[in-house]
């Protein structure tokens, strides 16, 4: 059985320098190359992208959740797993598949899902949001009497243009439960604009 290496007075300096720096990712990974016996065996190549590599996962993985957490999603996990492939839903996986690239989002092009009560339109619609925010493009999630009740709110206190122009800022907005909600024509118009 083989311990760790004992990590230098200087070791410890140089993770200390990258943690000031906010290069924590780097500074654990290059730890745990200095502690690793077998280190000398890796090429010096395969030890610097060792520790490239943690810090951008770590980066990438804190901007994420970020891009997550403001889009204020009903499902914050969502992904297209294997369950889309069960044959008993029913779905078209290979357009699913094409609609995870987001390419439709570049296009301006909108997407209307729909189905049966509890059928999965709502984690789908997560799922598809989440393969936007991988690519770091705007979203946000929102249900439909929610988004009304704002606008409607807005146009009372006059800060309607604001208001819409932050919605239509988004690359990605999903208006959720759309037909679940009491269908007051006016306040549907205000939907119209974005």
């Amino acid at each position: 059985m083989t311990g760790k290496n004992v990590l230098s007075v200087e070791d410890y300096e140089i993770c200390n320098k990258l943690k000031s720096m906010r290069f924590s990712g780097m500074a654990e990974a290059l730890e745990e190359v200095l502690a690793d016996p077998n280190a000398e065996l890796l090429p010096f190549r395969e030890k610097i992208q060792r520790i490239v590599d943690a810090e951008w996962n770590l980066r990438y993985s804190k901007k994420l959740n970020r891009f997550i957490k403001k889009a204020t999603l009903k499902y914050p996990a969502a992904d297209l797993d294997e369950t889309l492939y069960n044959p008993e839903r029913q779905l078209d996986v290979h357009i699913i598949e094409e609609l995870s690239k987001c390419d439709w989002i570049d296009q301006g092009k909108n997407l209307v899902i729909t189905g049966k009560t509890s059928s999965g339109k709502s984690y789908l619609a997560n799922a598809l949001c989440i393969c936007a925010l991988r690519q770091f493009k705007t979203a946000r999630y929102v249900k439909a009497s929610q988004l009304i009740n704002e606008l409607s709110k807005a146009e009372k206190l006059d800060t309607y243009q604001e208001e819409l122009a932050l919605y239509a800022g988004y690359d990605l907005l999903v208006v959720d439960d759309f037909g679940l909600m009491n269908m007051d024509v006016n306040k549907c118009l205000l939907l119209a604009s974005l």
